[in-house]
């Protein structure tokens, strides 16, 4: 027996042409090719269940203070139809946090699109059976994948709203990366009556693997999830940060969606309006006026001129004073040991991890660090 979205999705025009051999594959092998990946992307959401999934995870997220900013947003766009989250991708928190923002105010749960490695072993049964998350192939150029993914988002987005991260995954170097469209471009084509895409931002006071991703800055291999939590846990000792979330405008679908360069504008449209959500909080602002060293006093100084340029181009602020930003920052990274600070004068340790910080601004700075430190 088929479930409801498979046959949808089957019954399709452009499935229904590759199955009669449009890309030279037909018959029985192109149907099962296509079960295949529909039976790994069938998720379900069992919400009683995923609202219980706080309490196993508090060890992590009592860690993690959440803030969000203009939920009513949110609730606006849920109630005037089908709603498309974008989101910028920081960590693997993301998907914890920024989901129990919507709960824990009233919003309807979205399914959320997730990468295919946090899939494995118990979490990925926990991810496809119970938060309803969505495992995606991000690198994949198979056409039968694509077809079927585009496909089986458009079905969903009849009786879910979606969840997912234009940027694919999460930005290793610490700035806004350049969009993807596909599931941009999936989610138009369903072209839902009433659907918004509602831009969304998170920002960390400090990210939890924020050593790790330093430490690459570009992705070449995909490493077994169960590395990365273990590397998650490590760097959780001692780890206390805030996380805002922001909610924008939501903004209509008013293009023609079978236009590649429409989609494009449009996704960039999007993440522009991300971009300028995002928080901008003590960390970033000192990671960007530090020096190799400086006095604390002129890093203040510092401070207060990228806030001032920060200010004047209308960023969401979360620190108004150079002076603010150092009593805030200076002591979670020097307990991060990104930093020292002794005898008035603040000198880097971990200039990587200094770097990554301070890129999260480089979109909203006419001229970013390149770099001073």
């Amino acid at each position: 027996m088929l479930d409801e979205i498979t046959e949808a999705v089957l019954s399709r025009e452009e499935i229904a042409r590759y199955l009669e051999g449009s890309h030279r594959e037909s018959g029985r092998a192109a149907r099962e090719r296509i079960q295949g990946y529909l039976e790994e992307l069938r998720t379900t959401q069992r919400y009683s269940i995923y609202r219980a999934l706080k309490h196993p995870l508090y060890p992590i997220l009592r860690k993690i203070e959440r803030v969000a900013e203009h939920i009513d947003a949110a609730r606006a766009a849920t109630r005037a139809g089908r709603v498309v989250y974008a989101s910028n991708h920081k960590s693997h928190t993301d998907y914890l946090v920024e989901l129990l923002v919507l709960d824990e105010n009233g919003v309807r749960p979205p399914i959320i699109a997730a990468g295919i490695n946090l899939f494995g072993g118990p979490l990925g049964l926990l991810h496809r059976h119970v938060t309803g998350a969505m495992p995606i192939r991000r690198n994949t150029r198979d056409p039968a994948y694509l077809m079927t993914l585009k496909a089986y988002v458009a079905e969903l987005l009849r009786k879910h709203d979606l969840f997912f991260y234009p940027e694919g995954g999460r930005s290793y170097s610490g700035d806004i990366k350049t969009p993807k469209t596909g599931l941009m471009h999936a989610a138009l084509q369903a072209e839902h009556p009433h659907m918004a895409v509602l831009p969304t931002a998170v920002a960390y006071d400090l990210v939890l693997e924020d050593h790790v991703l330093a430490r690459q800055r570009i992705k070449r291999t995909q490493r077994p999830f169960s590395r990365e939590l273990a590397e998650m846990v490590r760097y959780a000792v001692g780890y206390r940060s805030r996380a805002f979330v922001t909610f924008g405008k939501p903004i209509a679908v008013d293009i023609d969606v079978t236009s590649r360069r429409e989609v494009l504008d449009f996704t960039h449209m999007v993440m522009h309006a991300v971009g300028r959500l995002y928080k901008v909080l003590p960390t970033a602002v000192i990671a960007g006026a530090m020096r190799p060293s400086i006095t604390r006093r002129d890093l203040e100084g510092r401070a207060d001129a990228v806030i001032e340029t920060l200010r004047a181009g209308g960023a969401n602020l979360g620190v108004q004073s150079g002076a603010e930003a150092a009593d805030a920052a200076l002591e979670l990274l020097e307990a991060r040991g990104i930093v020292v600070v002794e005898r008035g004068r603040v000198r880097v340790r971990d200039r990587n991890v200094l770097r990554y910080y301070a890129r999260g601004l480089d979109h909203l700075l006419a001229s970013p660090s390149r770099r001073t430190h």
